[in-house]
């Protein structure tokens, strides 16, 4: 499979952490596998966006970093802040929104802040492309995160977050076996069975990632990435008549065309 049919999908790999970009682990058997300062990192990731604003926004972009980094009250600092974070959301500069996120979660410390901040890494990270960057943005989301779960261990939805900044890591293994302790605990969860059939897939193991898809569909069919890629699965398998039939089914799920064009790439070699 080459790396342009998944990735035209609208189904958004870089939502898994890129699928390509992984390191090539192998995912379901027990075998073992063997920078920059926080506040340059910081501080780069929102200047390398500057030259990309509208005079308007870099204005107002300007008024408010002032703000932050002079206000007299805790009220203006978070007020302007929540406008910037809002702004690069906006421009889709996940990585400058994330920075003013964490400068709201250490204003506030609250545990909602704190979770956003980790959402907001989490998702820049998914994005980032720089190895250092993605090192970055995984440390800083595990460390939002891994406050949230001190007092609520339970969130199975965080800890998988969490599990997926280490696949991308120096020490991948130990993500996956975060995702297989997940669904040891949760043998139906929704995003450990869809990121375990993802790096299935990415580490080649077609078959296996056929089993993990049929389970995440099986419990919620109306995952509409998982009835997809477990599609993918069956052609890549060499499974042709249940890829064509899988296929067949998500085309009755959605009327996006990119989907629907990727489908029919698949259906035409079929």
């Amino acid at each position: 499979m080459k790396k342009s049919q998944l990735l035209v999908s609208a189904l958004g790999l870089l939502a898994i952490v890129g699928l390509y970009s992984l390191p090539k682990v192998v995912v379901d058997n027990d075998e073992d596998i063997e920078g920059l300062t926080e506040e340059s990192q910081s501080a780069g990731m929102v200047d390398m966006h500057e030259a990309e604003l509208t005079p308007e926004q870099a204005e107002e972009r300007a008024k408010n970093q002032n703000i932050v980094e002079n206000a007299s009250t805790s009220e203006d600092k978070l007020a302007s802040a929540t406008v910037l974070a809002e702004m690069y959301i906006e421009l889709g500069k996940f990585d400058s929104a994330a920075y003013y996120y964490g400068v709201i979660a250490e204003e506030t410390g609250l545990p909602a802040d704190i979770e956003q901040a980790g959402d907001a890494h989490y998702e820049a990270f998914t994005f980032a492309l720089d190895p250092e960057k993605v090192a970055y943005l995984a440390e800083e989301t595990r460390s939002y995160f891994n406050t949230i779960l001190e007092d609520n261990p339970g969130r199975l939805d965080i800890k998988t977050k969490v599990a997926m900044t280490y696949v991308s890591s120096s020490n991948p293994m130990q993500g996956i076996t975060m995702l297989r302790g997940i669904l040891e605990e949760d043998p139906q969860n929704e995003e450990a069975l869809f990121n375990m059939g993802i790096l299935s897939m990415q580490s080649g193991q077609y078959k296996r990632a056929t089993e993990r898809f049929e389970e995440l569909v099986k419990y919620h069919p109306g995952n509409l990435q998982g009835q997809f890629y477990l599609g993918v699965s069956y052609f890549e398998a060499k499974q042709k008549n249940k890829a064509r039939a899988q296929f067949e089914l998500v085309k009755e799920m959605t009327q996006d065309e990119m989907i629907l064009g990727s489908i029919q790439s698949y259906l035409d070699q079929l």
